[in-house]
């Protein structure tokens, strides 16, 4: 209902308003590296009107909740960003392929870590776990998308998989980025590498041993991170 999504933006924007504290909100916009505006309500605070969103505006179908979701990421200060991030994974019946162009619309808009990891991580990882073949063609589009911030996502959406990761197109991912030099794709390689090794140690030494020459210092560094502590390195 439109409605909703109406009486949804507004609640959120009045709870932030309720908890600003301008004061912080210069300090909140210079560690993001944005222009955009802050209320001034960090993470905690944020996190307590959640619950009341949630129960008080659960969406009826999939139109409903990406209606609701683009309601509150376009609100103009960035804690709205956050509050539709937070709806978005509210609702795990509708983390689902249909919600795919959706995620990818926050990613493109949205071009920062603090936005884009999150989506990545617990939302689009989720899809990709949870709806593995009908979600292959769109992460293997994303690897090789003209936005690094897609391309990103492509590599961290495998975080969270642990067992379950598809370990032939975690590698692969890995190695279809390795030739970049930009620090967030480096990095992503990285993590998404050293978290497959708390699952994989051997797997992943292995594959940061073959590739060595074709792997940034910091991927291998990173990748490496978990091993070295678990005396596999």
């Amino acid at each position: 209902m439109a409605n909703q999504s109406i009486e949804l933006a507004r609640f959120v924007t009045t709870e932030l308003k309720r908890l600003a504290d301008p004061a912080k909100a210069p300090a909140m916009a210079a560690y993001m590296k944005t222009t955009q505006a802050f209320y001034g309500v960090p993470t905690p605070q944020r996190a307590t009107i959640f619950p009341e969103m949630r129960r008080r505006f659960a969406p009826a179908d999939q139109r409903s909740y990406a209606r609701n979701v683009l309601a509150l990421w376009k609100l103009p200060h960035r804690e709205g960003q956050y509050a539709a991030i937070a709806y978005a994974r509210q609702h795990p019946q509708f983390i689902t392929p249909a919600s795919m162009p959706l995620y990818e619309r926050m990613i493109r808009e949205g071009a920062w870590w603090d936005f884009v990891d999150e989506i990545a991580v617990n939302l689009t990882g989720t899809v990709l776990l949870k709806y593995r073949d009908e979600s292959r063609v769109t992460v293997e589009r994303w690897i090789d998308d003209r936005d690094m911030w897609i391309r990103r996502t492509a590599l961290i959406s495998h975080l969270k998989h642990k067992a379950e990761t598809d370990a032939d197109q975690l590698f692969d991912h890995c190695l279809r980025r390795a030739h970049e030099t930009e620090f967030f794709i480096r990095k992503a390689i990285g993590w998404a590498l050293r978290e497959y090794s708390k699952t994989e140690p051997r797997a992943v030494k292995s594959f940061l041993t073959k590739n060595r020459k074709r792997l940034s210092n910091l991927s291998y560094a990173e990748g490496s991170k978990h091993l070295a502590r678990a005396g596999s390195r």
